[in-house]
């Protein structure tokens, strides 16, 4: 029996040690030219990007064609939707041609459209239609690694000789004491042993040569080129690494990014956002990559919305220190950031409310992950506790409909299976309910887009006391108050620091009463439970 298994390994690796030596030639399969800069400028107002981005993982959000997997028409069509809402940015989870076939973080050419969601065409569509709307389009680019079927990395593994071999970081013997996440980064293969902090199957690429960095240069302007308005730079903690102890966060990966967004500064009114779960405010100053996502605040949001005191000052406390750009929000596709919103309370909805108003009328850019805005809950399955397993199921299809077994989202089947709750929580039932879900976030993000303080004002006299937080945001003449009361008991609350003798007029909610501050600056404001209150303020 032994021997027999040795028989098979032997083989298996003969046979990839075959296909890896006559690897083609990766130029004949994958563009990989000069891309010189062609910037036609921006159809989008200034400061686009403070207003609400909803990120969209295609495969999820429609299907135009049958197929049970959604597509760039699909979501071309359902623009209006968006624009209803109130959005006014798009980040698109990887679109470009893959080897997961899901996800999209397998890249295997930085230029070309998946086919399961399109073509090129359609993506100029997709950027012309979203920018007539007055919403931008960012989409994921993956710097750090590339997919193992990628054509460069088959034909660095092929052989040592290979001209791309030095594209990747390959390391022989095979490093000892290397631990991300619990497992070892180093893989080995017929030719050598490579690095892949997420997986043999996405080896990374050695971006310490200039003929890497040249290539996503290239990369990227193709993209700013054809009109697309920016991009979220995924795991920018790791381009860089110097040892098995310092390989997260490093030197090299800051200078990196900040060389990238010097040349995403050289188009028009263009946006970038990194992602680093680390140290996420280390990377949002404009010399690095202007905005990051805040990691370090998600959590603190839904448990303040839970009445949490400690968690409500510090979110009141976190613009007080925190770079104004950085990027706000609950969840998203990567469960470990805990999942959809109406799972994480239980489908508690006056907690829901405070939750989003909270990021929602906070600075920066605050980011919705699609299906949030219904209440919309996980997918029914696959069951188990493994990292995929729960990735697949904060990932469901869309909920359009309480149509049986389709939602609205396709003609056929769906790659996956539907939200928990499509039945109650879809679009065209919410639509129809003044009190839905989606009419509150309608109403936060009115707020955001017609008060210009709240998209793009400072950040003053923030406070919290006991489950009360409280703000105000100037911009220009325009001064606005937020108050808001996690609280399950009424309460009067003092805010401080307003001009003398100000009149405070109620944005929400509508018809919601005055009050005055007094002649030291203080107002007295009743709040009801779990209330959240606008005011903008008249001399």
């Amino acid at each position: 029996m032994m021997n027999h298994c040795l028989l098979r390994c032997a083989v298996f690796v003969a046979l990839l040690f075959f296909g890896f030596a006559h690897a083609a030639d990766p130029s004949t399969t994958v563009d990989i030219r000069k891309v010189a800069a062609a910037d036609h400028g921006s159809r989008l107002a200034p400061g686009w990007q403070n207003g609400a981005f909803m990120e969209i993982f295609v495969r999820a959000w429609r299907d135009s064609d049958g197929d049970g997997q959604g597509d760039l028409r699909g979501l071309t069509q359902s623009l209006d939707y968006l624009q209803e809402l109130g959005i006014k940015g798009i980040w698109l989870m990887p679109v470009t041609r893959n080897a997961d076939g899901d996800h999209g973080y397998a890249v295997t050419d930085f230029r070309s459209i998946d086919p399961a969601y399109g073509t090129l065409a359609d993506f100029d569509k997709l950027l012309r239609e979203a920018h007539k709307r007055g919403i931008g389009v960012i989409m994921d680019y993956v710097i750090n690694h590339g997919s193992d079927k990628n054509p460069l990395f088959q034909s660095a593994v092929a052989s040592p000789a290979s001209p791309y071999r030095d594209w990747f970081v390959w390391k022989d013997p095979a490093p000892t004491g290397w631990d991300i996440w619990g497992k070892n980064p180093w893989y080995g293969s017929p030719t050598g042993t490579y690095y892949a902090t997420f997986g043999a199957d996405m080896p990374d690429f050695n971006l310490e040569n200039p003929r890497v960095m040249d290539y996503h240069r290239d990369s990227l302007r193709f993209w700013l080129n054809r009109g697309l308005d920016g991009f979220r730079f995924d795991a920018v903690s790791h381009l860089i690494e110097k040892d098995a102890v310092e390989w997260r966060d490093q030197p090299g990966s800051y200078a990196l990014v900040g060389n990238i967004k010097a040349l995403m500064d050289s188009y028009s009114n263009r946006y970038a956002v990194c992602e680093s779960t680390g140290k996420p405010q280390t990377w949002a100053p404009p010399y690095i990559c202007g905005s990051a996502f805040a990691f370090d605040l998600n959590g603190d949001i839904v448990n303040a919305a839970r009445g949490d005191p400690k968690a409500i000052r510090s979110v009141a406390d976190y613009y007080k220190s925190a770079p104004i750009t950085m990027a706000a929000f609950i969840a998203n596709h990567d469960s470990f950031t805990g999942g959809r919103l109406w799972d994480q309370l239980q489908g508690d909805v006056a907690q829901y409310r405070l939750a989003a108003a909270t990021y929602l009328l906070l600075p920066g850019t605050p980011y919705l992950y699609y299906g949030e805005e219904l209440g919309m809950a996980e997918g029914v399955g696959p069951e188990g506790d493994t990292t995929a397993a729960k990735d697949a199921r904060v990932r469901p299809p869309m909920s359009w409909t309480a149509e049986l077994g389709k939602a609205g989202f396709t003609g056929g089947k769906p790659f996956r299976p539907l939200s928990k709750n499509v039945a109650t929580h879809n679009v065209a039932a919410e639509r129809k309910d003044p009190n839905s879900i989606f009419a509150f976030y309608k109403d936060m993000l009115r707020l955001r887009n017609t008060l210009p303080s709240i998209a793009r004002g400072s950040y003053e006299a923030a406070f919290a006391e006991g489950q009360v937080m409280g703000y105000q945001r100037k911009l220009g003449k325009e001064h606005t108050a937020v108050l808001i009361n996690y609280g399950l008991a009424a309460i009067t609350a003092e805010v401080a620091g307003l001009p003398a003798g100000a009149k405070l007029v109620s944005a929400y909610p509508a018809g919601g009463g005055k009050a005055d501050s007094d002649s030291a600056g203080i107002a007295r404001i009743a709040l009801e439970p779990q209330s959240v209150r606008v005011f903008t303020l008249r001399r």
